[in-house]
């Protein structure tokens, strides 16, 4: 039996969202007491905050490759990921390409798009869960009039080669939204180099506030606001700008940009030493999804024979946080769609778990949860 009262809760749920850092929360809490003013009053306590703001915004656009006219502020990943699809899409009975299982806050925007008469493609991925590239000028891009895709999938980890998709928008003038949600901060990220017309990013996935996120939009592209209200963000996103958390943002953004190279690299190192020693403890355990390009911290795993549901309640019983796919879609019964897409059979899509580790993590911690999963895999009777 485990002893709740002094057990160590090991978070291999980093995907899902990430412990703000110390000096982080110190920075918001600084923040709040310092440059309190609402950044669009024209007095000294408005023009504080509003130099912390247009500050926070240059900084944010050096470390993502960005201008600061392309930096709008949001409440998050969901928020910018909705903006973008709704205010790029243009009139009705157009089609909206994507590969299939994309984050919920896209399938979910897209479904509101065919409401409209909008029709989709979903482009073709192979059984690792990356784009067929070379298929994806087979389609008819006469009337698509939007495209979307994730740089690196929520759930397996995998990295897209977005480039040739790019290369397709451009030559028929279609905008592409780039889903950087998990990518930004975890690896490389260059917006102008990239070629996209949008990204979204969440700070909560890099060690920064919940509620606050950005919309990278290029220069010159025509946004329609999914807010109405005020003028904030040139128009682009009404309501006032929480200050405080934009300036945590920027301060995490800078620090996961900043130690980019070492944080992969420990992450890797800690993700690899789960994936052997699980694969150890199950033999017939599979990983999905492609596993050279995909993010450092993300471990897709399945346990053929055994039920995902019991594995994570043991799990948490056991003091280990993992998942079963994204949070924003947990409490769903149904299969990962990006594993269905993928070709997974049912067997092993049942039992799939989602582990995702964080710079914070330890070699120790990662012994420490295989020695729990050990127990749960090995209890007899356990399915």
């Amino acid at each position: 039996m485990y002893d709740f009262a002094t057990m160590n809760r090991i978070d291999l749920d980093h995907n899902a969202t990430t412990p703000m850092a110390d000096d982080v929360i110190e920075r918001v809490a600084e923040v709040m007491r310092d440059a309190a003013g609402n950044p669009g009053s024209r007095h000294a306590a408005g023009r504080k905050a509003r130099q912390v703001l247009e500050e926070s915004r240059e900084r944010v656009a050096e470390q993502l490759g960005a201008r600061g006219s392309e930096v709008v502020f949001t409440s998050g990943g969901t928020e910018s990921i909705n903006t973008a699809i709704l205010g790029l899409a243009r009139g009705s009975d157009a089609v909206v390409a994507l590969p299939p299982g994309e984050h919920p806050a896209t399938e979910r925007t897209v479904d509101r798009l065919t409401t409209r008469g909008w029709k989709e493609l979903r482009l073709p991925i192979d059984t690792t869960g990356r784009l067929l590239n070379d298929r994806l000028h087979q389609f008819d891009w006469s009337n698509v009039r939007l495209a979307t895709a994730l740089l690196a999938h929520n759930e397996t980890g995998v990295l897209q080669d977005l480039s040739p998709l790019v290369e397709l928008c451009r030559q028929h003038r279609v905008p592409l939204h780039v889903d950087g949600v998990q990518a930004v901060g975890k690896v490389p990220v260059h917006f102008h180099q990239l070629g996209a017309t949008a990204l979204s990013a969440g700070g909560h996935k890099f060690n920064g506030p919940r509620g606050i996120g950005l919309l990278l939009i290029r220069d010159g592209v025509r946004l329609s606001p999914l807010l109405s209200g005020g003028h904030q963000e040139t128009g682009r996103r009404a309501g006032t700008e929480p200050i405080a958390l934009i300036a945590g943002l920027t301060l995490a953004l800078e620090q996961a940009v900043g130690q980019l190279e070492w944080r992969a690299n420990h992450m890797r190192t800690l993700r690899d030493r789960l994936q052997s020693g699980l694969l150890q403890l199950d033999p017939t355990a599979v990983v999905h999804g492609d596993q050279t390009h995909r993010l450092p911290n993300t471990l897709c795993i399945s346990f053929p024979g055994r039920d995902g549901d019991s594995l994570l309640v043991a799990l948490d019983l056991a003091g280990v946080c993992c998942s079963m796919g994204s949070a924003c879609s947990s409490g769903s019964s149904e299969p990962a769609p990006i594993l269905v897409a993928m070709g997974v059979p049912p067997e092993q899509y049942r039992s799939a778990l989602r582990f995702s580790v964080g710079p914070s993590n330890t070699e120790a911690e990662i012994d420490t949860a295989l020695q729990r999963i050990q127990r749960i895999l090995h209890r007899k009777g356990q399915s």
